[in-house]
């Protein structure tokens, strides 16, 4: 599975600064539109979405968590996701139950959702072909799938696992949740991989990626 760091820096940031992303893109979505069982991609594995958030009402602030049959609760206190070189905060981690029904009388389900967002990156706003502009702390990163309880035979299987020895190939993430994981196997559209971090975008020709995302940083 990724690393946050690797869903922030490597995907998250990448695509809020309108930089090329590492392989195929994770898809986009407006996620209001689904109840996490209708999603794109096999509801057995963890699924990767990127999303624009909405506001509640028009003038406010407060994320819409409203699907059709439900809404995510948030859960917890937003978690800091810290880079590994330079003890940089890039990003924040926040966890969600989604409740079927009516808040705030809605019954708990077993789908989780973990939602990345940059930080401090609310002063910038990202130009699209189109002419649109999306401040970067509206798009985030969403992790989805489905809690379940561990049986004996998952902790049997888990434990032959570890004792396996990689050969040396790069590790592909599928981030639509099926398990076909070959690296020799032609990437699709939907589907996409994490093969290295690094600490911004690629190289090439668009400012957006020689900008410093967390300027405020700096010297510290």
């Amino acid at each position: 599975h990724p690393t946050d760091e690797e869903l922030v820096l490597q995907y998250l940031q990448r695509k809020a600064f309108c930089c090329p992303l590492p392989a195929s893109v994770i898809p986009e979505i407006e996620l209001s539109k689904y109840d996490p069982w209708d999603l794109p991609g096999s509801p057995e594995g963890e699924r990767y979405f990127f999303n624009i958030r909405q506001a509640k009402y028009p003038n406010g602030s407060r994320p819409n968590r409203a699907s059709a049959s439900g809404y995510w609760k948030a859960t917890g206190k937003d978690r800091q996701i810290v880079a590994s070189r330079g003890d940089q905060v890039v990003g924040m981690k926040k966890v969600l139950v989604f409740y079927r029904g009516k808040a705030p009388n809605g019954s708990k389900t077993d789908w989780i959702m973990h939602e990345y967002r940059l930080a401090g990156a609310g002063a910038h706003a990202c130009l699209f072909p189109n002419g649109s502009t999306v401040k970067t702390d509206d798009w985030v990163l969403c992790r989805i799938f489905r809690k379940r309880r561990a049986t004996r035979n998952d902790l049997d299987v888990e434990q032959t696992c570890e004792g396996d020895v990689g050969d040396g190939r790069h590790r592909f993430i599928d981030f639509m949740g099926r398990r076909d994981a070959d690296p020799t196997s032609t990437s699709h559209s939907e589907s996409s991989c994490v093969t290295e971090v690094s600490d911004g975008c690629s190289s090439g020709d668009n400012s957006s990626c020689n900008r410093d995302p967390f300027p405020h940083r700096r010297g510290t």
